[in-house]
């Protein structure tokens, strides 16, 4: 079936909630993707952070090939070898003392959601459930990671949403401060906000934040679904600031492509879920672990981290020349390799066209156009989607 009719098919048979571009991927390698045309793209956008280490990383997909020869699901009633692996890796490379595995970010941060609660109920009291999340926050697609989201776009037509939710402006630790009440039991945050358009706290938010939890004695949960295992050029983005979370979620890329999910746990905490509280059924089976473990150790043992970091900055830099030459670019940012562009216009038609040239970004909030490359990028690509990017903006500039 050629690929206008496999198109025609999906809007049959899948349901409508995305806006799909015409492409149709069937390859990939490393920063490239492959239409069923034979068109190649260069992935500036890996998934959604979802290919950190590019796509069919060798070794992920030797570990998923091993591990679908042996044994792919059992149950989580038995002891699963590279679930315990996995477990062992994230949390001799983090804070953590206990993961709990399941299968996406919303799912981590469900599990987050009702650990903070349950522990807070154990050590405080039945009173404290309260959660405050940031404005222009996203954390997820079911109902409580939905309206733990700051973005009321996203609330439309679930009312009435879960209680015990209290938002405040992300990068302002008086208002924080200010929505603590009795009932409050934790704050949850991204570090970095990426759907609500690549928004970095100034320097010393975080570590404010985990200052005024310890003062009022309410958990700091950092939702790292988006920012973890990599992206920032250091393995958690918690590390800039030198702080430690009581929980964190990871999740897109921690397997390099296969869907999982996992919750980081101090041991204090950790010690609320008990047997029957809370599972997953295909949360750390075989074959995501098994890919999860490969994934991991590649991004520690290949220098990813410092290419992410060294090529990320170039990358920044490169923005903010073409911010000079294009007054409608009203701002760049970004850490590592996510990164941001915001605009005066719209970016939607921006990413087509960048489509057209080969080249495959990302529009968020309407207006920032957000990069997410793997973290295997190189110099010189940056440069060849600035030099399209370049091309694309002069032509919005001679049509004013």
């Amino acid at each position: 079936m050629d690929s206008q009719n496999l198109m025609m098919l999906s809007e049959q048979v899948i349901a409508h909630t995305y806006n799909r571009f015409p492409i149709l991927p069937v390859r990939g390698k490393g920063t490239r993707i492959w239409d069923i045309e034979g068109k190649e793209y260069i992935d500036f956008f890996s998934g959604l952070a979802v290919c950190n280490l590019g796509h069919c990383h060798p070794k992920v997909v030797r570990a998923i090939q091993a591990q679908a020869e042996k044994l792919i699901h059992v149950s989580n009633l038995y002891y699963i070898e590279p679930q315990i692996e996995l477990a062992s890796l994230l949390c001799k490379h983090s804070f953590a003392d206990k993961v709990f595995f399941c299968n996406s970010g919303a799912e981590a941060n469900e599990g987050a959601l009702k650990l903070a609660r349950k522990y807070a109920k154990e050590k405080a009291g039945e009173d404290r459930y309260e959660i405050i999340t940031m404005e222009r926050s996203f954390h997820g697609r079911t109902l409580a990671t939905l309206t733990a989201t700051g973005q009321t776009k996203y609330h439309k037509g679930y009312a009435p949403l879960m209680p015990g939710f209290k938002y405040v402006p992300f990068n302002n630790l008086k208002a924080v401060r200010e929505a603590i009440g009795s009932k409050t039991c934790a704050v949850l945050l991204e570090p970095i906000q990426g759907e609500g358009g690549v928004n970095i706290p100034s320097e010393g938010y975080l570590k404010g934040l985990r200052e005024i939890c310890d003062e009022k004695g309410i958990l700091l949960i950092l939702d790292e679904v988006q920012v973890g295992m990599g992206r920032t050029g250091k393995l958690f983005a918690y590390e800039h600031e030198d702080i430690q979370p009581d929980m964190l979620t990871v999740a897109k890329s921690l397997a390099g492509g296969v869907p999982i999910g996992a919750l980081l746990i101090k041991e204090e905490i950790a010690r609320s879920f008990e047997p029957g509280d809370h599972a997953s059924t295909f949360g750390g089976n075989f074959l995501a672990t098994a890919a999860g473990v490969a994934a991991l150790n590649a991004i520690l043992e290949e220098g990813m981290l410092e290419n992410c970091r060294r090529v990320g900055e170039h990358f920044l830099a490169r923005l903010q020349e073409v911010k000079e030459r294009f007054p409608f670019v009203q701002d760049v940012r970004g850490r590592g390799l996510i990164l941001g562009m915001e605009l005066e216009m719209d970016g939607a038609e921006i990413v087509k066209e960048m489509m057209k040239r080969g080249f495959l970004i990302n529009c968020t909030m309407n207006k920032v156009l957000r990069f997410l490359p793997p973290l295997i990028v190189t110099e010189e690509e940056v440069d060849r989607m600035i030099s399209a990017l370049e091309k694309v903006f002069k032509g919005i500039k001679s049509s004013e």
